[in-house]
């Protein structure tokens, strides 16, 4: 309904109430022309009133805008449990759109016409609003225990790495062809196979002849297995390699006195490595003893015990070569200072007692 329609229905509804005051007798309404119709000045009249009408409304609506405050776009916080939302729903943010107040300077139309206004979109079936989720819903969310993760099945866990495999061609270095058999060997004594034990040893000593450890506990072996001819030939190869060994050459050279073989010769080729040995002056002294050379032997009996004072086997041995060098006096004192260091045994107790007695002390 335009504009002037309802300005005319106004004026008919005012003149049309009781007492409303009628119309003077002179006055009477102009009644058109018979044959013309005033066109023009209806239509002058009827654009005067559509123009104010248009500024009124635009005037109006200018106000209201200035008036109304700015809407701020927000954003609906995301909840920590999403439920499920149809894709139609889902696919459409929440947003409110910010709508920026501009002045608007409406051009006067001469026929404003209303703009069709799109129908609404149906509401999604059975679709809640998602609510944001609230401060305590928060705690106890957080507050609750973590579940351990589920064991991985068996097909996704860690394979153990496997030893890799000896390359098909690669040898070994002799010093560890030697160290290979001597775990072996202690393996086998482990077990009490003593004569695979020394079969290995063998092996590796023809793969490394330097290798101490096995040298040693070969030559052990053959000692308890009571194979000395062999145990021999193994300390002398020891020795040829180096003759810096005392303790080697002392084992050779006893073995070599109980089947009469040169303990001498063995002792003296390694006599120059072992300045400070007591043990192997006194074994020493000990062959020359036996060989009447007691001389030799109380010097080397000397060199012991200035290494150990307090031996009293070494005062005995050193007593028994000064008698046999007619050195009464000296022989007693060295009987004397074994039977005062109480580390003798009781047949050794007794042999001192009775060289005493033989020089009158």
């Amino acid at each position: 309904m335009s504009l002037i329609n309802k300005m005319l229905q106004d004026l008919d509804a005012r003149a049309g109430k009781p007492g409303a005051e009628p119309l003077p007798g002179d006055v009477r309404p102009v009644l058109p022309a018979e044959g013309r119709a005033p066109w023009k000045q209806v239509a002058v009249i009827g654009g005067a009133v559509a123009a104010l009408a248009l500024a009124g409304y635009a005037g109006w609506l200018a106000l209201e805008r200035r008036a109304a405050p700015p809407v701020v776009q927000a954003r609906a916080p995301q909840p920590v449990v999403t439920p499920f939302v149809a894709p139609a729903v889902a696919a459409a943010p929440v947003e409110v759109a910010a709508v920026a107040p501009q002045p608007a300077e409406p051009e006067p139309a001469p026929q404003p016409q209303p703009e069709p206004q799109p129908e609404p979109p149906a509401p999604p079936e059975k679709v809640e609003p998602v609510k944001p989720p609230r401060k305590e819903a928060l705690r106890e969310e957080r507050s609750k225990p973590v579940r351990k993760s589920e064991p991985a099945p068996k097909s996704a866990q860690p394979v153990k790495p496997v030893a890799p495999k000896a390359v098909p061609g690669r040898t070994e270095t002799p010093a560890q062809r030697a160290d290979n058999a001597y775990k072996r060997a202690l393996n086998a004594l482990e077990d009490g196979r003593v004569t695979e034990a020394i079969s290995t040893l063998q092996a590796g000593l023809r793969a490394n002849p330097r290798h101490e450890a096995s040298r040693q506990t070969l030559v052990s072996l053959l000692i308890e297995a009571r194979r000395p001819e062999e145990a021999m030939r193994q300390l002398q190869a020891a020795l040829a390699l180096d003759p810096r060994q005392p303790s080697m050459a002392m084992l050779l050279a006893r073995l070599q006195l109980e089947r009469g073989g040169p303990a001498l010769q063995t002792l003296n080729r390694t006599m120059p490595y072992a300045t400070g040995n007591g043990e192997y002056h006194a074994f020493l002294a000990g062959v020359l003893q036996r060989e009447g050379r007691q001389h030799e032997a109380a010097e080397h009996y000397q060199r012991a015990l200035k290494t150990a004072p307090q031996n009293g086997v070494w005062w005995m041995g050193l007593g028994i070569s000064l008698q046999g060098e007619k050195r009464d006096a000296e022989a007693a004192e060295a009987f004397q200072r074994a039977r005062a260091s109480g580390t003798l045994s009781a047949e050794l107790q007794a042999f001192v007692e009775r060289r005493l007695k033989q020089l009158g002390r």
